[in-house]
């Protein structure tokens, strides 16, 4: 059971990604400085291909990756000497943008494993059964997904479900949702983020949510925005900041030097 006291830091520093392609490596983050703590939502906002995604599978270890500079720890440890399994044990969850199928492994399995391999050991079966059983009510999953395998055949909106369904039975430090948002309906969306809130509210966890539209803001209520723009973080603010962008989106960005944060508490500036 998590410690709803406990207080967890995820602290990047000056983290530099690169990636290779057919021209060789193309440096990707240029030097980001963010600081989650417990509790706290830091919504990370920007237009396609500004280095969003890479931040958020940088953190979780995906091989593509490869950090040339920076740091990145979680209440003090070397989150980039983990390996990716080591990574999910200490606390570190991704909500894909895109979830991938695995045939042959049912949800069921698949949740119980991984609860198992995190925790160190398994979990009462009457106790665990009951807890998903709800979740998944709670998420308007049909009781059926359990047996059926995962991500198989499953919607947009089914996959997503599912992604925040692991998040409130795992019950990370720190929760990673790469554009959880993206190809939901309104319905959807809402229950996606109710989840994500009781997640919050059960464990105390970090959120870094990564979007490009301020919709699922108006439901998952962040405590700081980070304006993010060819690979670097160009400014930083509250939640009034999402509703500027909704209204002006990011035209007047592009091109703009990294700034430091606007006097947000709990955040870092980001310089080149």
């Amino acid at each position: 059971m998590t410690d709803q006291s406990a207080q967890h830091t995820l602290q990047i520093t000056g983290l530099h990604v690169s990636v290779q392609t057919e021209d060789g490596p193309k440096e990707i983050l240029r030097g980001v400085d963010l600081t989650l703590r417990s509790g706290e939502t830091h919504a990370i906002m920007g237009p396609n291909g500004s280095g969003k995604s890479t931040l958020a599978y940088s953190i979780a270890g995906h091989p593509k990756y490869t950090i040339t500079g920076g740091t990145v720890t979680l209440d003090g440890e070397d989150v980039l000497a983990m390996t990716v399994d080591e990574r999910a044990r200490a606390g570190v969850f991704l909500a894909m943008q895109y979830p991938v199928e695995v045939p042959g492994v049912t949800v069921s399995n698949f949740l119980r494993t991984a609860k198992t391999a995190i925790d160190g050991e398994a979990p009462k079966l009457r106790t665990w059964v009951k807890d998903v059983k709800q979740a998944m009510g709670e998420l308007r999953m049909d009781p059926a997904f359990a047996e059926r395998n995962v991500n198989e055949g499953f919607s947009g909106g089914e996959k997503k479900r599912h992604e925040i369904l692991q998040m409130e039975l795992l019950k990370p430090k720190v929760a990673i949702l790469d554009e959880t948002d993206s190809g939901l309906d309104v319905d959807a969306l809402k229950i996606v983020s109710e989840g994500v809130n009781r997640a919050k509210e059960a464990s105390n966890v970090g959120v870094l949510l990564i979007t490009h539209y301020t919709r699922i803001l108006r439901y998952i209520k962040p405590d700081f925005v980070h304006v993010f723009v060819e690979g670097k973080v160009v400014e930083e603010g509250g939640p009034e900041l999402a509703d500027r962008l909704e209204d002006e989106g990011y035209d007047r960005y592009l091109g703009a030097p990294a700034v430091a944060a606007s006097g947000a508490a709990g955040t870092s500036g980001t310089g080149a």
